[in-house]
């Protein structure tokens, strides 16, 4: 099936097609490195300094294509090092979870893949321009030579979650924010979801972080405040601290997910994280590498930064203990508007990586 039939044919749903979870084996991890001087300004060397840690730490456990301008894959390899390549494509941003593809594969288990591409207008129009960013996924799926699906709505990467059997977990505040689909309904979009994520079942959250608003926010991000552990079972933030604003979100998120439950038909068993009423980053925000935990701490460096900071992290090895806790630097890229899982978009097995 060739790329422009893949559209002619259905949606992934009616294809066979699933998005594979995040705690699944991968065949490698997409990111896109950082260029945009309007967004970091002073902070660009730093940003590239912090992406190039993120992209070594993946690359211990997976390989790593990192997308780049054309012109600057020698300044990748120096900063990344050996075990990442880069590959030359126009972009406009770094966030590759955001205007990259989603993989879907067959629900049989097999090695057919595709590429599902959502329509990206930089989270509501908040940046221009921005059309590299929304011929990216098209691009990648040239690239890798895999069929591709061009969904009809506008959806980053980072606002939803899906266990791969039929289950998506997405924010209100994101979705239903009349800057990214304002002509479609709660239930339109909840079928395009299933129809192009191969889901049967969306869980609704009301809240994204509350600093995720203003220039640099996403409106709510699904990935700030969650991660999908395992079949029927989510790590949530939710603030113990009734001072801090992230309190009353966690406690609405928390009543919401217990009414609901998956496409299995469970209830949610749910792991709570207090990151404290001072956290400077989101530790929801980690990407599930091979066998690891990518995630962020506050400092430059990839210790922690503080006594709750350090309570995190042991947290998230109590959640996760089958994975290796690797801390990387995630103060800059916060300021940017993300964390490690914004920035990385995994590539499911069964996809052969071009130079790999």
């Amino acid at each position: 099936m060739d790329q422009e039939l893949a559209n002619e044919i259905g949606t992934p749903r009616e294809r066979g097609y699933a998005m594979p979870a995040e705690w699944t084996q991968h065949a490698g991890c997409l990111m896109a490195w950082p260029n945009r001087v309007e967004l970091w300004g002073a902070q660009l060397a730093e940003a590239q300094r912090d992406y190039s840690l993120v992209a070594r730490a993946i690359a211990r456990f997976e390989p790593v294509v990192m997308i780049c301008n054309p012109g600057t894959s020698e300044t990748v390899r120096e900063l990344c090092g050996p075990e990442v390549l880069p590959i030359e494509m126009p972009i406009n941003d770094s966030w590759a979870r955001d205007s990259g593809p989603a993989f879907v594969r067959r629900h049989s288990g097999s090695d057919d893949v595709a590429l599902v591409g959502f329509g990206f207008n930089a989270w509501g129009n908040r940046w221009h321009p921005h059309d590299d960013d929304a011929a990216l996924s098209e691009r990648v799926a040239e690239w890798l030579g895999l069929p591709y699906f061009r969904a009809p709505f506008v959806l980053e990467g980072g606002s939803f979650f899906v266990d791969g059997d039929g289950t998506v977990i997405t924010t209100e505040q994101c979705l239903l924010n009349p800057n990214r689909n304002p002509d479609l309904t709660r239930d339109e979009i909840a079928a395009l979801l299933c129809d192009y994520l191969g889901a049967t079942t969306v869980v609704w959250l009301p809240y994204g972080h509350s600093l995720d608003v203003g220039p640099n926010g996403t409106d709510g991000h699904v990935d700030g405040v969650l991660q999908y552990v395992a079949p029927g079972r989510v790590m949530l933030e939710v603030v113990s601290d009734p001072s801090s604003p992230e309190h009353d979100r966690g406690v609405a998120n928390l009543a919401a997910i217990d009414r609901q439950c998956d496409a299995a038909g469970r209830a949610f068993t749910i792991d709570r994280l207090d990151p404290g009423a001072d956290a400077a980053v989101s530790y929801a925000n980690h990407y599930l590498a091979n066998g690891a935990v990518i995630v962020p701490v506050s400092g430059s460096g990839n210790q922690p930064a503080s006594a709750v900071e350090a309570r995190s992290l042991e947290r998230l090895a109590e959640i996760y203990p089958d994975r290796e806790i690797v801390p990387v630097p995630g103060g800059v890229i916060a300021d940017g508007g993300g964390g490690p899982h914004c920035i990385t978009q995994q590539i499911p097995t069964g996809v052969t990586i071009p130079g790999i």
